[in-house]
C-alpha cells in the first residue's frame, strides 16, 4: 500500500491554488491593454502569430522571487532563416518588459532561458523576431503564491 501524503499538507495545497486564483483573476482586464501595447511596440505593429514558440514555465509558482523560464523556437536557424530576437512580457510587474535577447545564425538553435520576478499572477508571453521580419509567440497564465515585486521595486 502507497503511502499518501497528509491531509494537512493536501489541503495547504488546495488553499494556495484558491487563493492564488481569485486573486489573480479580477485585474486582468486592467493590465491586458498595457501589455497589448507593450506587445505591439515591440512588433512595430506587425501581427504576432501563435506558434513556433514554446515557453516553458511552472503554472504554480511557491515564490516568485525566482521563476525559471525557457523560450525556445522552431527554426533551422540559417543565415536565410534564423531568429533574430526573443523577447518575453509580463501582464502585471511594472514593467512589461521582461528581457530581451538577440540572435543570429551562429547561434545554432533558438533556445534561451533566464529567472524572473513576478509581482503577482499572471500571463506570461514570449516573443520571436524571425529573419524574414515575422512575429511567433507563446503565452502562459502563471500562479505565484508568493509576490516578489511591487510597485516601484527595480
Amino acid at each position: 500500500m502507497a503511502a499518501s501524503r497528509p491531509l494537512l499538507t493536501r489541503r495547504r495545497e488546495l488553499l494556495a491554488w484558491g487563493t492564488a486564483m481569485v486573486l489573480a483573476t479580477p485585474a486582468r482586464s486592467q493590465d491586458a491593454p498595457e501589455l497589448a501595447a507593450a506587445l505591439a511596440a515591440y512588433s512595430g505593429g506587425a501581427l504576432i502569430q501563435r506558434g513556433r514558440v514554446r515557453l516553458e514555465v511552472a503554472k504554480l509558482v511557491d515564490n516568485g522571487n525566482v521563476v525559471p523560464v525557457s523560450v525556445s523556437v522552431d527554426s533551422p536557424m540559417t543565415a536565410a532563416d534564423h531568429v533574430a530576437a526573443i523577447a518575453i512580457y509580463n501582464e502585471r510587474n511594472p514593467q512589461r518588459e521582461v528581457a530581451k535577447f538577440t540572435l543570429g545564425p551562429r547561434a545554432g538553435k533558438a533556445a534561451v532561458a533566464t529567472r524572473v520576478r513576478l509581482a503577482t499572477s499572471q500571463k506570461l508571453v514570449a516573443v520571436a523576431r524571425m529573419s524574414d521580419g515575422s512575429f511567433w509567440s507563446d503565452s502562459m497564465d502563471v500562479v505565484v503564491v508568493l509576490a516578489a515585486c511591487i510597485e516601484g521595486d527595480p
